[in-house]
């Protein structure tokens, strides 16, 4: 089968395509034919090994796994013996090492059922942005109906899902974009606009029960600046290869249990994780129309390198595509 690997951290050039053994799933997992997956931040850091801790657990010279890719819709080919709940030509979507690739396998626990009406671009979609989302307005904010939302980043592949969930949930919500984004971002469902380049949001007489900040060219002192006595700010990453995308959020939840007596606020930061249930929630979302995945553009296989150089200039508008095969849903 054909797959991208890398053996050596860098920019997207050291990424080739190469015919590999097809996988063989482990006794709890499945062989996924991939139909559809995404591009995240996940990957380019992972490829390029930033910020440098990260190598902590990739690997300190040279990467330990050299395939990428994490989000995936597509058939099931095989499943493993102690698998239960899928079986050969189950349509399925989630998350799995090495979805860059015509095959990737899956652990039982990390994929749901595709529905019929949910096509496998929007199912691809829908795995590390919508669980990132999901996770960190009801379990992290614990968000209710009537509060106000800020998502700084609200056109990129994260941000348009904080939109569309966090008016589910029954939020006020104002987004800041870039001017060619304003309409789109007010299409998903934003009550209110912010052209960054005409009005600095951190500079408002406005304050914000939850800001989501999926860029991360604020400083923390800044966005605590409108944020309410009580509020809740969540960093999730931004930026290109050169920022050290954690380190703003670490730094605020250290400031954040050192300043606890003083302070009523609270910066958190986020990474997704698997679940099964939550992917049944976003899929169910999208079957009913409640949110709509947006998809910038869709690369065939071959061309994920320059995929990933258009996710890393930082304007991309919702999600990012890569498409082993052509699919109709």
């Amino acid at each position: 089968m054909k797959a991208f690997v890398y053996r050596t951290y860098g920019s997207p050039d050291v990424l080739t395509l190469e015919e590999i053994e097809k996988p063989v799933p482990k006794e709890d997992e499945l062989l996924i034919k991939v139909r559809a997956a995404s591009v995240n931040p996940y990957d380019w850091h992972f490829l390029r090994g930033t910020p440098y801790f990260l190598r902590l657990m990739a690997g300190l010279r040279k990467p330990k796994e050299i395939r990428l890719g994490a989000d995936l819709a597509g058939v099931v080919e095989s499943v493993g013996s102690k698998v239960t709940q899928f079986k050969p030509g189950d349509e399925v979507f989630g998350m799995a090492k090495g979805a860059f690739a015509e095959y990737a396998c899956a652990v039982e626990a990390a994929v749901c059922l595709k529905p019929a009406k949910v096509t496998f671009e929007q199912a691809a979609s829908l795995p590390i942005a919508g669980l990132t989302t999901l996770q960190g307005l009801r379990d992290k904010c614990q968000i209710q109906a009537g509060q106000n939302l800020l998502v700084n980043g609200a056109a990129g592949g994260v941000g348009t899902f904080v939109v569309q969930i966090a008016k589910w949930f029954g939020a006020e919500v104002t987004g800041v974009c870039s001017a060619r984004n304003v309409e789109l971002v007010r299409s998903i469902g934003a009550d209110h606009v912010i052209d960054y380049a005409q009005e600095d949001f951190t500079r408002s007489a406005r304050r914000y029960d939850l800001i989501y900040d999926t860029v991360g060219n604020q400083s923390l002192s800044a966005c605590r600046r409108v944020l309410a006595p009580t509020g809740v700010y969540v960093g999730i990453g931004g930026g290109g290869p050169d920022v050290h995308w954690m380190i703003g959020p670490i730094a605020g939840m250290l400031a954040t249990a050192l300043l606890a007596p003083f302070r009523s606020q609270k910066v958190l930061g986020l990474i997704a994780k698997r679940s099964h249930e939550d992917l049944k929630i976003l899929a169910d979302l999208v079957q009913k129309c409640a949110i709509a995945p947006v998809i910038d553009r869709s690369y065939p296989l071959s061309e994920l390198p320059a995929a990933i150089r258009y996710l890393e200039q930082g304007h991309a508008r919702g999600k990012i595509l890569i498409a082993p095969q052509e699919s109709n849903g």
